[in-house]
């Protein structure tokens, strides 16, 4: 009789987990998390790198221009972002508002007064002749004020820019 016993709880376990089971799968279909359903759309790689470039201000464009430090090249723009090539000698000098980020190379702040620029990144000024950290990003709210190559460095930056600015 004792196996009897053990052999109906053990049928009953059985099937009160595969009822419980059972509601929690219907409760999780009818939450509208299937992928591919509306509730939960598939997206392709391409859809999402469009969509990321119209959020920049790209429209959809794979290939930004980068327009060299030898062709006096300047924009008022504030409209998305310009990869930036500096040779050294040349100054990238930033319109009111714009914005920079050093990607690569060894920058330092220009300043044609003694204040600074911000580096937003970590929150504090950065004086004229001072060293830019690498992928730091900087304010510069008024005109006068820009990065050029550290001296005796002869590697050209690449700056990821928004807004005006000009290449003198």
């Amino acid at each position: 009789m004792k196996t009897g016993w053990k052999i109906a709880t053990a049928v009953v376990l059985i099937g009160g987990s595969v009822w419980a089971g059972s509601l929690l799968n219907m409760q999780a279909e009818g939450a509208g998390t299937t992928p591919g359903t509306a509730d939960d759309p598939v997206v392709t790689k391409s859809y999402v790198d469009q969509a990321i470039q119209q959020a920049l201000g790209n429209g959809g464009s794979s290939s930004p221009s980068a327009p060299s430090a030898g062709d006096s090249d300047s924009s008022s723009s504030n409209e998305g972002i310009k990869i930036v090539e500096v040779k050294p000698g040349k100054i990238l000098i930033a319109s009111p508002g714009a914005e920079f980020i050093v990607r690569a190379g060894k920058a330092v702040v220009y300043s044609a007064d003694a204040n600074g620029v911000a580096d937003l990144t970590d929150g504090k000024d950065i004086p004229n002749g001072g060293t830019v950290t690498n992928n730091h990003l900087l304010s510069f709210p008024r005109e006068g004020r820009g990065i050029q190559v550290q001296e005796g460095d002869t590697h050209n930056l690449t700056v990821m820019v928004r807004g005006g600015y000009q290449i003198k």
